[in-house]
């Protein structure tokens, strides 16, 4: 069972739909395995829990 997870910011439901679907499709072909084998796990992190260049991401868009 091959699992691909994702790690983003709050993504709508229809996002996550969209991307549970159209990436498990793609998985699908390139590999040509089946798409029921495929597990799709979306995961979610605030701004403030994520950094990038050492700074906080909630701090890096208090500035844009």
């Amino acid at each position: 069972m091959p699992v691909i997870t994702i790690e983003a910011s709050a993504l709508s439901h229809e996002v996550k739909e969209k991307l549970a679907k159209e990436v498990t499709d793609a998985a699908s072909e390139i590999t040509n395995i089946p798409k029921d084998a495929f597990v799709v796990i979306l995961k979610e992190n605030a701004f403030e829990n994520m950094a990038q260049g050492g700074v906080l991401l909630s701090e890096r868009l208090k500035n844009h």
